[in-house]
């Protein structure tokens, strides 16, 4: 049997497994979810005509609105048989509740099961978990339990502090780190300034969450290259969010997020929701399987992307996506520029001026878009403030107002009461 051939067959028994659990979920919600019953009534949907996976467009979409202002409506079980309640971390309103049940636990660990042997984990690796395992995180307990199911020791160190993340290394020798980029980078800076030799440390991969490390051609960005440069570690990306409840994870080649075909239809759309081309940008939108406690029909995440569907070089045949673009309502207009906020982030890093940052968009007195940036420098004088400024003039046309701050009330701003991680970017628009 020819590669092409063999692509072919596997590509139809996907197909073929995921219209078998979409007829499931259809009847489950049917059945089980006040919200779905309502929007089946409404739209005159008769679940029997959805015969194939492309008759889900007579679906409506879901919108996170939706789950904001209708919560309860999409639990399809009795509140007895939720084990675990999670939250979106609520960065453009207030949180939303996912409730899971012990089944949902079970395809959780999968999921991540999965993931990780995605991104070349074994028994054999010890992980340190450089991030919030408490405050509702989804996240967190995923990865906990997905360690746990590929036989992986683990070290719940939480995130921060990087004086005793190093002596934690030193001491119980971890294999691999779960981090944000951002952070591995001021482990980095705290090993230069220690004399740590990080090279000879037992750290040989990381796992990159909440930040890209790659351009959309899957070459590695600016925050990519400045861990490497530094560090003689492999890095893995993934992107997942607490409504899907799946990863989408890198595997060593690099070339995108493995789509985990029996666990979520993932959809890209355009503004008129059709779906958009292979390299294409597009809402990802995606539909729950097997997910019993709140499961999601066509949920439209908000994450731009695009998507290449060939075979990868690992021999996994399903969908494979980009770092996120950019989050749709993050769109930023200032003064006749669209910028998304990964863009802005990826010019940040680029500076050896910049030590920290975050972005503040609001609105101003007319309405429009008003960007503000919160900097610490490498050294508080005139000569580096022209050089940052002149940079920002020269790459975005535009200058965004720039308030320098120390490393300690960067924090206070990263981190307010009720955040689970560092927060790079506040909307104070109305």
């Amino acid at each position: 049997m020819s590669i092409a051939t063999e692509s072919n067959q596997h590509s139809h028994e996907i197909t073929h497994l995921q219209q078998q659990k979409l007829y499931e979920l259809l009847a489950y919600v049917s059945q089980n979810s006040p919200f779905y019953k309502e929007l089946f009534a409404k739209h005159r949907i008769d679940i029997k005509n959805i015969k194939t996976l492309a008759d889900i467009t007579a679906i409506p979409t879901t919108a996170k609105d939706d789950l904001q202002q209708r919560n309860d409506d999409f639990l399809c079980v009795s509140r007895s048989k939720i084990v675990e309640h999670t939250s979106t971390s609520g960065t453009l309103g207030r949180p939303v509740t996912i409730a899971l049940t012990e089944n949902d636990l079970n395809r959780l660990a999968y999921n991540e099961y999965n993931s990780f042997l995605c991104a070349d984990g074994s028994a054999e690796d010890t992980y340190q978990l450089m991030l919030t395992l408490d405050r509702q995180f989804m996240a967190g307990i995923a990865y906990y339990l997905g360690i746990r199911k590929i036989g992986a020791g683990i070290i719940r160190l939480g995130p921060g502090v990087p004086a005793l993340q190093w002596e934690t290394i030193q001491r119980l020798k971890p294999t691999a780190i779960v981090a944000v980029p951002s952070f591995i980078l001021k482990l980095i800076q705290f090993a230069k300034d220690s004399g740590i030799d990080i090279n000879s440390t037992s750290v040989k991969k990381a796992v990159c969450i909440g930040e890209n490390i790659r351009n959309n051609d899957f070459t590695l960005n600016i925050l990519g290259r400045k861990i490497t440069e530094s560090w003689d570690i492999k890095l893995y990306s993934t992107y997942a969010s607490t409504e899907m409840q799946t990863a989408f994870t890198e595997c060593g080649a690099g070339k995108g997020g493995h789509n985990q075909a029996d666990l979520v239809i993932v959809e890209l759309l355009d503004e008129n929701d059709q779906q958009v081309a292979p390299g294409t940008p597009g809402e990802v939108t995606i539909t729950t399987l097997g997910v019993e406690g709140m499961p999601l029909l066509r949920y439209k995440t908000g994450d731009i992307c695009t998507y290449d569907d060939e075979p990868c070089i690992c021999g996994r045949t399903t969908l494979r996506l980009s770092p996120i673009m950019g989050r749709k309502k993050q769109m930023i207009k200032f003064k006749g520029t669209t910028l998304y906020p990964p863009a802005l982030f990826e010019l940040l890093n680029e500076r050896e001026e910049i030590r920290d940052f975050v972005i503040e968009v609001s609105s101003n007195d007319i309405g429009m878009d008003q960007v503000s940036l919160y900097v610490v420098p490498a050294e508080l004088t005139d000569e580096c403030d022209h050089r940052i400024r002149a940079y920002l003039q020269a790459r975005l046309r535009v200058s965004p107002h720039i308030k320098y701050v120390t490393a300690e009330e960067i924090q206070k701003i990263q981190f307010s009461e009720a955040s689970r991680k560092a927060i790079k970017f506040i909307d104070k628009r109305a």
